[in-house]
């Protein structure tokens, strides 16, 4: 693979030039920075399930409190575990925008939805509207099990220790 210019788009596929997403993000990893190691690890994950959303693969996988699925339709979802948000990543093999933010000291993501996981089911409930809708082709057992094993591994106090308090992303109607 070529050298990636700093206007060049980013790989990420966010649609930014590189100088302006994760190019500083590379820089801080390979200066041993843990917020930027997971920027560069999140964004991995993030290319990773839209590729496979792309080939319309069904997935799932975890990244600490971050969970990714996608499905044999090509919808992939991001999860937050601890704080039980949600964003599209892919609808029918296409890939969305990833909605980060980054500074120095944090990675904030632009949730757009929470989710809860009721009766073997994962349900969506939208910032937006507040509309609930039913994700059948989740794999809701999967999800559960992945948040029972990292609140069986982490104490709470160090799973709150991850978020800073901020509002959440409110899509406007258009």
């Amino acid at each position: 693979m070529g050298k990636i210019g700093r206007n060049d788009p980013c790989p990420c596929g966010s649609g930014k030039k590189y100088k302006h997403c994760c190019l500083s993000a590379q820089r801080a990893a390979a200066n041993g920075n843990p917020m930027g190691q997971m920027k560069v690890s999140l964004m991995a994950a993030i290319e990773k399930i839209q590729t496979q959303a792309s080939e319309k693969k069904a997935v799932f996988n975890e990244l600490g409190v971050f969970l990714f699925y996608s499905d044999h339709q090509g919808d992939a979802w991001l999860l937050e575990a601890t704080e039980s948000d949600a964003v599209q990543l892919a609808q029918g093999g296409e890939r969305l925008p990833v909605p980060i933010d980054e500074n120095p000291e944090t990675i904030e993501i632009n949730f757009s939805h929470t989710f809860a996981i009721r009766d073997r089911q994962m349900f969506l409930t939208s910032y937006a509207d507040q509309a609930e809708t039913l994700l059948d082709r989740a794999p809701a057992q999967q999800i559960r099990a992945a948040i029972r094993r990292l609140f069986k591994r982490y104490p709470k106090e160090m799973l709150a220790q991850m978020h800073v308090e901020s509002g959440h992303a409110e899509t406007e109607a258009a």
